[in-house]
């Protein structure tokens, strides 16, 4: 097997191959979106590595692209390892698409060194996780896993572009199949055992205490919601303060407020205003409207409810303090998510024999591996990034770093798809 040294140089390489599909050369990053034509181009790339690698390559109904090696007892379920493909705008070449890259390696390094694997092992490029184009995220682990049904992307729609998910999904996953010449699977699956996903942090958490991989033990819970504040449009010379329905002053107050409940009650919780929109945003009108989205995440799905409890009461009270209405949208409910015990035991056995050093640690991100755990066991595994930057072209692991995530990434899969140590559990 390469050394750690040579895996993390082939995989940054990879990283930089992968990263021109989509590269925005005025703005800098990747933009690579949900069914566009770099996201073709990509998914048809990974497609060409996973063939040149001796791996059997196939895709689903939501462009999913799999690279398989067989194992020789097929009555077993898979290990399937992998990550997603898509962007944000402008993000950088590391998230997502290293955990693509590294299982596509992990599974050519077990197959030159051991052959052919007693478990069927899968490499797998989501098709989406970001939520960058179509109003919902993991629509390649959601269709995977069940949450979604492929019948449901014809009610979403990108309402900026007029195009529903459907035709987008007909159209890319078309493209896909005739370039590739790869067969069409049905999306939803019962036969998969364990999902691992190796990811970046996009923390500073690692960097900070200089240690090189993070065990993640839960991912933590989700919930983004949109807020509505309807006041009243007027003249912002000849309307007196005191008779103003002022929207954005109003959101403003109510923002103040949240960050001030977030900072009260501290870590783990965090709150975002990630979005703002003023109507009709002009100097000399006062807002009548104004649409802002919060983001609140905890590790305990109790006290995120909780919260957003109190961020829910902190808008009415507001909005009645300054004449205005006020609606509340939420549109993401994500539950935390356990990963598997024993998995991440093996993860600890194998950084001890390995000599690297780890530490078990929550996911402040949502990932894929969110949706697998309540599907089949999962693990998460991240290393470091460079100053905790994510979705931002700055975005950077060290090369030596992604080569111990993928030795570590090896040794997992060694365990579970070639040994019989754990088949009393596993079987």
């Amino acid at each position: 097997m390469k050394s750690v040294e040579k895996l993390g140089t082939e995989a940054e390489g990879w990283l930089r191959e992968l990263g021109q599909f989509g590269a925005d050369a005025i703005r800098g990053g990747v933009t690579r979106l949900l069914y566009t034509e770099e996201w073709v181009n990509a998914q048809l790339w990974i497609a060409e590595e996973m063939k040149q690698e001796g791996l059997e390559v196939r895709t689903d109904e939501v462009g999913n692209v799999y690279g398989r090696l067989s194992g020789t007892t097929p009555e077993l379920r898979a290990i399937v390892t992998g990550s997603h493909v898509d962007t944000v705008v402008c993000g950088g070449i590391y998230d997502g698409s290293y955990g693509i890259v590294a299982a596509i390696i992990a599974l050519r390094e077990l197959k030159q060194r051991y052959g052919q694997p007693r478990r069927t092992i899968e490499a797998v490029s989501l098709s989406e996780e970001e939520g960058s184009r179509f109003p919902l995220t993991c629509w390649g682990s959601g269709s995977i896993t069940g949450k979604y049904l492929v019948e449901d992307a014809v009610h979403i729609r990108s309402e900026s572009e007029g195009l529903t998910l459907s035709d987008a999904m007909r159209d890319a996953v078309g493209k896909l199949i005739a370039g590739a010449g790869i067969s069409l699977e049905p999306a939803l699956r019962h036969d998969v055992e364990a999902f691992i996903e190796l990811h970046i942090e996009q923390g500073g958490v690692l960097e900070e205490e200089g240690v090189a991989l993070g065990i993640v033990d839960r991912i933590v819970g989700q919930k983004r919601a949109t807020i509505t504040v309807l006041g009243e449009s007027n003249h912002a010379g000849t309307t007196p303060m005191h008779m103003r329905r002022d929207a954005l002053h109003a959101s403003v107050a109510m923002i103040a407020a949240l960050n001030e409940l977030a900072s009260e009650a501290g870590a783990p919780l965090t709150f975002t205003v990630g979005s703002l929109q003023v109507e009709p945003n002009l100097s000399n009108v006062i807002p009548g409207k104004v649409v802002f989205t919060i983001d609140m995440r905890h590790p305990s799905d109790e006290k995120l409810q909780v919260y957003y409890d109190r961020a829910a009461a902190i808008t009415e009270r507001e909005a009645g303090r300054f004449g205005v209405d006020a609606r509340i949208e939420l549109w993401m409910n994500e539950p935390s998510a356990g990963m598997n015990a024993g998995l991440r035991l093996l993860l600890e056995q194998s950084c001890i024999r390995s000599d690297a050093s780890w530490k078990l640690m929550p996911s402040g991100a949502g990932h894929d591996a969110q949706l697998f755990a309540a599907h089949c066991k999962t693990a998460m595994l991240f290393v470091p990034s460079r100053g905790g930057i994510s979705h931002s072209p700055f975005e950077y692991t060290p090369p030596a770093y992604l080569g111990t995530g993928i030795h570590g990434l090896i040794d997992l899969l060694y365990e579970l798809a070639y040994t019989d140590v754990y088949e009393d559990e596993w079987g």
